[in-house]
């Protein structure tokens, strides 16, 4: 709870910086409580929805969640971003995994 504690207390001074807000997102997921990893995640996408790191990590949330219509959902508008960021690597992980996702 130490790093979660400390990211939120640079929150307060900044409660829109996209960084900590996806910082904040990953530490609830180690801890499994997936509950406030998405309304963080959530959050990220109305503050920053340009911030391409969000849609892989929060396609696999609603994966794990076995929401897989959000998750499709959530690859294809990170597909857009990544291709209006001309982020190649980025493109490539989510293209991959919306493929597994309509796989499985």
């Amino acid at each position: 709870m130490a790093r979660i504690d400390q990211i939120e207390k640079l929150l307060k001074e900044d409660p829109s910086d996209s960084f900590l807000l996806f910082a904040l997102a990953k530490e609830y997921e180690k801890l499994e409580n997936l509950d406030h990893a998405l309304n963080t995640y959530q959050k990220l996408l109305d503050v920053d929805h340009k911030y391409v790191g969000l849609y892989y990590h929060l396609g696999k949330l609603y994966e794990i969640l076995d929401k897989k219509e959000n998750a499709l959902s959530t690859y294809d508008q990170g597909i857009k971003i990544a291709q209006e960021a001309k982020d190649l690597h980025s493109l490539s992980e989510l293209q991959s995994a919306k493929m597994n996702c309509e796989i499985d």
